[in-house]
């Protein structure tokens, strides 16, 4: 093995695994068409439980110790198949991890071995016919090839999320270099009159010439002041990126919270004051998303007309009722100062809509 594997499923799908044990109903099919003594079915049952333990054992396994699950289940379907031969649900479970923790040619031949397995076990039970064999070996090549492509989803998808990281760090050093220099430019000249001015006025004021030495000080002063304006200006710039990219980081951090998002509409060009409070209220919002509407779809649109600037979240969670806490109040607060307001509708959808009047827009 060139590199560990996880699990087979992320943070967001583990709440999945109890679902894929619907496979184990095979396991039940003999209970209805053979006629086996109660003590055949209530141990058959009774396997069931360190089985399912070591399902979620090699669920949450990765592939430097998934051997030890998997040995586990082949042992138990062993030993259940003399009473029951729904054991081949069992088998397919111990080949879907085979086919994911494990190389192509090393899970092929693990896949050849465990149908060995049966081929064996049908010998030694006397079974009268192979079809117990012919149905269990399609049934583990299939299930094992579902968990090559399974590995395969999993290793594309930990590329692109390495890919994007390596794709933040490189925009985090690009923004850096970036302040880095903008310092630079704004620092280096200014700093460098404030030194000479200041070893020119020390001079001066050494030769008691203090007219000279006060008119010195007072452009070393006016330097400082303008070199203070620029540093607060540039990193009120830092601070507020403006609207659209803050959408877009928006979108973006709903997205990594699992939603489909869609973003309609152009997004209109506002106040810098008006454009810092709305970004506010649409984080809140967006926030609220996350945490309370238990949605799986949300979408951003933009409209306007000659009057107003409509904005709308729309999300398909369910929620009853909505109770206006302090995050909602505080949204109305800020957008009151423009003459906004927000409004919300549960009937459907959860639908929260911001309304400006067009004086938000600059002047051109």
């Amino acid at each position: 093995m060139t590199q560990d594997i996880p699990n087979p499923a992320s943070k967001t799908e583990d709440k999945y695994a109890w679902v894929y044990l619907i496979n184990l109903v095979f396991y039940f099919i003999p209970y209805f068409i053979i006629d086996m003594p109660q003590w055949q079915i209530l141990l058959s049952l009774a396997a069931l439980a360190p089985f399912i333990y070591c399902y979620f054992w090699a669920y949450r396994s990765n592939s430097s110790r998934a051997h030890l699950p998997i040995l586990a289940m082949i042992a138990i379907a062993i030993a259940v198949t003399p009473i029951n031969t729904g054991s081949l649900s069992l088998f397919t479970f111990a080949a879907f991890f085979i086919g994911f923790f494990y190389p192509l040619q090393k899970a092929a031949l693990a896949l050849i071995s465990l149908i060995g397995v049966l081929a064996l076990l049908n010998l030694s039970l006397n079974f009268d016919h192979y079809y117990w064999v012919i149905y269990g070996a399609g049934l583990i090549a299939g299930v094992g090839l579902f968990g090559v492509i399974e590995r395969r989803r999993i290793e594309n998808l930990c590329k692109q999320q390495k890919s994007q990281q390596e794709i933040h760090q490189l925009a985090t050093m690009l923004e850096r270099e970036r302040i880095a220099r903008d310092l630079h430019d704004i620092m280096g000249h200014s700093l460098s009159s404030i030194s000479l001015k200041a070893e020119l006025a020390e001079k001066l004021l050494a030769k008691n010439d203090i007219e000279q030495a006060q008119q010195q000080l007072s452009e070393l002063n006016s330097i400082a002041r303008d070199s203070l304006s620029q540093i607060r200006q540039t990193v009120s710039g830092y601070k507020h990126k403006g609207l659209a990219a803050s959408v877009t980081n928006l979108c973006q951090t709903l997205r990594d919270k699992g939603l489909s998002v869609q973003l309609e509409g152009d997004i209109p060009n506002l106040s810098s004051d008006l454009e810092t409070h709305l970004i506010l209220s649409l984080t809140e919002l967006c926030n609220n998303v996350i945490r309370h509407s238990q949605a799986q779809e949300c979408s951003l649109s933009f409209s306007q007309n000659e009057q107003q600037i409509i904005i709308q979240i729309t999300d398909n969670g369910q929620l009853d009722n909505l109770e206006q806490g302090n995050g909602l109040k505080g949204i109305r607060e800020r957008l009151q100062q423009f003459q906004g307001t927000l409004s919300w509708d549960l009937s459907q959808q959860c639908q929260f809509t911001i309304r400006l009047p067009q004086s938000g827009m600059p002047q051109r």
